[in-house]
């Protein structure tokens, strides 16, 4: 939707962006911040615009007076100006505003080549999401004004001081400057970056060649530096987001003058990052130094101090010594409360300016400035007291979660409930709020603010009898100044640190696996020693011990291998297996353990124990003279967060294997190490080699992993891997897997046309073989990924879509293409080996939606409410267009649409009713398809109106 606004008075136009203020639901104040030139070409024109037209659609113009006692004088030769309105928008939706005025200033180096640039309006827009699924939105504010001048040679900054009430996450990118057609709509002006008219330029340290850019995060707008004397324009975008999704945004068009300046610009010392709990109160010292000894003025701006903005209690910024000569220094002070907190940092502008000394020449001295940005997190206090007891519950075992009383008790907060099995530190650090993600913890529930206590029954089902159980419990608050009782008010409203862990120490009644370690690698003779815990049981009575295994790591199809009796006597050798005759050299392997132990006399399986996979050695994609290697396990233990060991067989002494690195991992997706030849880990003594093509290393990996359990013992579990023997090339290219796709079944699909009527989240599903042998040469069986390529149209391009890679092993040979919204597309697959080589295409294979469009034989057009209408049954799934007609019984045209819901209410499209009776249709559709040139669909048939 299309808001513009315009004015043809001549402006002589420097900057200006438009900001939205909610009122209510779906009313806003819309303003037009102007910054007219006032210098002797710009100042008649500027005074005379004191008025613009707003144009809303087709509701415009609206003439909107100049606000003038709003008008001020604010340096450099240049007005502020307001032009504000109130408006209703008609319903939900996305809406851009506009604004387009005549005239830029002429002379403008980087617009048109600075050729008749006085000639050019000037046009920015801003775009507003109203959307009740999100909440309340209106736009960021920007509080820096955009008039700093800029001298050549020197960096040059500014920063918009972009504060967002709602706490939504701002980001920043430069824009194209543009023009106004006279309707509403932005056209690019032939622009160059300012560092660009004359390149290469030099930056103010002396390198080479000068820069401009935005920072994405920060908003600083730096040029550094520049070059020619005169007059340039610039735009930049002001994004806003919410839960990853973007809301609206601002474009801020700004000029800026550069001039030659024999004076250097100040400079503000550095600040650090500040992140603390609401209620803390912020000293902050800010200095600021001239090196030419020049007086300084030193000030600030930034939401902290408008209640306006934020609730109190408001920051304060004091400067004692304005004016002083070389060196100026202020006192930023603010206490923080529970109303701060918020996801996103508060963000406070500092500038410094210079003025010239007594006896400059002030024709001679340019006035130059530099900013910079504190930047305050505030978090949430961490919640105390937190503890669990045993509760009687219908459900079986529960536990009774209590808490001391919040002390930020924010109407709209939640208390979030997290549990997880076994007892575990998470990282403490400043700052880090919430249930760092892979902790192990999940969310079970969630409270009012308000309340101390939980009751955790696993949502009705129970919990498990004898596992230790450790909670935490973390604040999740509003966002600032939103409806609490609108939907996604905590989307950006921030959290607290979480609460210590409380953790339950019950025995561990039941065992755990600890060790799946290869001991031989081979395709016959392989071994793996699996271990477990024995668990806290009295001895004495008989139990047994069932271990079952899978083929691959996350295999399914487990058979049981041993039986194990026991009477869980201390030290007993019981809780080991070896297993032996594997073929660990091509297949990892997935282990099971049942635990059966005497109730009544009988030996009863207790609860499921999680599996646990052997250790899987591969290598990578090919470097030069090097080899890359990747490992998985699929455990239930956590193997992030330790210090992994490579080994590399000693060709001096075959069968003898030399550590020769640790490496240190976090998630899974760095389970990998690229060997150069050297060796890293000397303790073993140092043994070097130089990788080359035509040779074989081989290697193998001991994983260091733990339950984080203090009741598990050992604390760090050791497992290799098998021996992989791989060469840093390789001649033999894979081959192109065949490739097939789940067709839909139209003829079973016609009895059932609501099937797609939301249609998102559809899913193609794709799966594939891998040949051993094409036109009798031997495929690469060596593959190490598959990629997965998609073009929504037969004969496009496709893009790569997806990468099929291990873990787990094997390599999976099925794709699910998933969040579509038609079925319609091609693909191919392609195999890639260890060294990266990648296959030709598979065979293409093409899906096409089938054509869903049923209408009825009859409806009733008369006003009640209940088939009023002639439209197609649930809902015209897949349809790109239609064309309607509909004939009386003598091949007359009653009435057409294009409308794809066809909405017929029985009128002539004059509005004429039409008489009761029997009516001939004809329907053109075109469906969506896998072709771009789809073939249309005719329907052809007789609909009765009765009234």
């Amino acid at each position: 939707m299309l808001f513009a606004t315009f004015n043809a008075h001549a402006t002589h136009f420097r900057a200006g962006e438009i900001t939205a203020r909610r009122i209510s639901s779906l009313t806003y104040e819309i303003r037009l911040s102007a910054y007219f030139d006032v210098s002797d070409r710009g100042r008649q024109a500027a005074e005379s615009a004191n008025d613009i037209n707003f144009y809303f659609g087709s509701e415009g113009p609206r003439k909107v007076d100049r606000i003038r006692a709003t008008i001020r004088n604010i340096g450099n030769n240049t007005t502020f100006n307001e032009y504000v309105t109130i408006f209703t928008f008609p319903a939900a939706g996305t809406y851009e505003i506009s604004a387009e005025m005549d005239n830029r200033n002429a002379n403008t180096l980087n617009l048109r080549d600075g050729v008749q640039t006085d000639g050019i309006n000037f046009y920015v827009h801003t775009t507003l999401e109203i959307n009740t699924a999100i909440g309340t939105n209106q736009t960021p504010i920007l509080l820096n004004a955009p008039i700093d001048l800029a001298a050549v040679g020197q960096r040059y900054i500014h920063n918009p001081n972009a504060f967002d009430a709602d706490g939504d996450s701002l980001s920043f990118k430069l824009f194209t400057p543009q023009s106004g057609d006279g309707r509403g709509n932005g056209l690019n002006i032939p622009y160059k970056d300012p560092n660009m008219v004359t390149p290469p330029g030099r930056t103010e340290a002396g390198g080479s060649p000068a820069t401009f850019s935005i920072d994405a995060i920060t908003g600083d707008l730096v040029w550094d530096a520049p070059v020619t004397k005169g007059q340039y324009n610039v735009a930049f975008v002001v994004e806003e987001w919410r839960d990853g999704v973007r809301i609206g945004q601002i474009v801020r068009d700004m000029q800026i003058l550069v001039e030659d300046a024999r004076n250097a610009r100040p400079t503000i010392d550095p600040l650090p990052v500040i992140c603390v709990e609401a209620g803390t109160r912020i000293n902050q010292q800010i200095k600021a130094v001239d090196k030419d000894g020049n007086p300084l003025i030193l000030t600030s701006t930034g939401g902290v101090y408008q209640g306006s903005l934020i609730k109190p209690a408001l920051a304060s910024f004091n400067v004692p010594g304005q004016n002083t000569a070389g060196q100026v220094t202020g006192q930023f002070v603010w206490q923080t409360g529970c109303d701060h907190i918020r996801l996103e940092p508060y963000d406070v502008l500092f500038k410094v300016e210079d003025a010239p000394s007594p006896g400059t020449n002030p024709s001679l001295f340019r006035k130059l400035v530099d900013m910079t940005t504190l930047s305050i997190k505030v978090y949430g206090p961490k919640p105390l007291g937190l503890r669990a007891v045993a509760a009687t519950d219908p459900a079986g075992t529960a536990y009774r979660l209590n808490w001391t009383s919040y002390k930020c008790p924010v109407p709209g907060a939640r208390i979030v409930i997290y549990r997880r099995e076994g007892c575990s530190d998470i990282p403490v650090q400043p700052c880090l709020t919430g249930i760092p993600a892979g902790s192990g913890y999940e969310e079970v529930g969630r409270v009012a603010v308000d309340q101390t206590t939980f009751l955790d029954n696993n949502n009705g089902e129970g919990l498990r009898a004898g596992i230790s159980y450790s909670y935490r419990i973390v604040v999740e608050f509003p966002r600032p100044g939103t409806n609490i009782n609108e939907p996604g008010s905590l989307v950006g409203g921030g959290e607290s640190i979480a609460s210590d862990e409380f953790c339950l120490n019950l025995p561990m009644l039941a065992p755990v696996i600890t060790n799946v370690t290869v001991d031989s690698t081979s395709e016959t003779k392989g071994v793996i020693t699996v271990k477990w815990t024995k668990p806290a049981a009295s001895s004495g009575l008989p139990a047994q011990y069932r271990l079952l295994r899978a083929v691959g790591q996350n295999g399914t199809a487990f058979t049981q291998i041993a039986s194990i009796n026991t009477n869980l006597t201390p030290g007993a050798a019981d809780t080991i297996f070896v297993d032996r005759n594997l073929n660990t050299l091509a297949n990892a392997y997935n282990y099971k353990l049942e635990y059966y132990a005497t109730q009544g006399g009988q030996l009863v399986k207790m609860d499921d124990i999680k599996t646990a996979s052997s250790v899987r050695l591969e290598q990578g994609a090919a470097e030069p003279n090097r080899i890359r290697l990747n490992w998985s396990a699929l455990v239930p233990w956590e193997n992030g967060n330790q210090t992994h060991r490579v080994y590399r067989e000693d060709k001096r002494r075959p069968g003898t294997f030399n550590r020769i690195a640790d490496v240190t991992v976090q998630g899974p997706q760095t389970f990998n190490f690229t060997d150069d030849g050297s060796d890293k880990y000397a303790a073993d003594g140092t043994v070097n080699t130089t990788i080359v093509s035509d040779s074989t290393y081989c290697y193998k990996v001991e994983t260091v992993g733990s339950y984080n359990n203090r009741q598990i013992k050992p604390a760090l579990l050791y497992n290799f891997s098998q021996i992989l023997c791989v060469s840093s090339s390789d001649t033999t290219k894979p081959c192109p897997p065949v490739l097939a796709i789940d067709l839909l079944n139209c003829d079973s699909l016609q009895a059932h046309p609501e099937a797609f009527c939301s249609p998102t989240g559809l899913t193609n599903h794709l799966s594939w073989t891998y040949p051993q042998s094409v036109n009798g040469k031997d495929c690469d069986p060596n593959v190490s990924a598959y990629r997965i390529y998609y073009a929504r149209y037969e004969g496009d391009a496709p893009t790569l879509i997806a990468t099929v890679t291990t873990p787990p092993s094997p390599l999976a040979t099925t794709f699910a293409h998933e969040g579509l919204t038609s079925f319609a597309g091609c693909y191919y697959v392609t195999a890639v080996n260890r060294f990266g080589a990648e296959s030709a295409p598979s065979n293409i294979v093409c899906k096409d939606n089938c054509p869903m469009y049923v209408l009825p034989n009859v409806f009733t057009p008369n006003a009640d409410g209940k088939n009023d209408v002639f439209e197609p049954y649930e809902c015209p799934a897949f349809v790109q267009s239609l064309e309607f007609k509909a004939f009386n019984r003598w091949g007359a045209q009653v009435f057409t649409t294009k409308d794809v819901n066809i909405n017929w209410n029985g009128k002539t499209n004059g509005g004429k009713d039409l008489a009761a009776g029997q009516y001939y249709y004809e329907v053109t559709i075109f469906f969506e398809s896998s072709k771009r040139e789809s073939a249309p669909t005719t329907l052809k048939g007789w609909v009765q109106i009765i009234r």
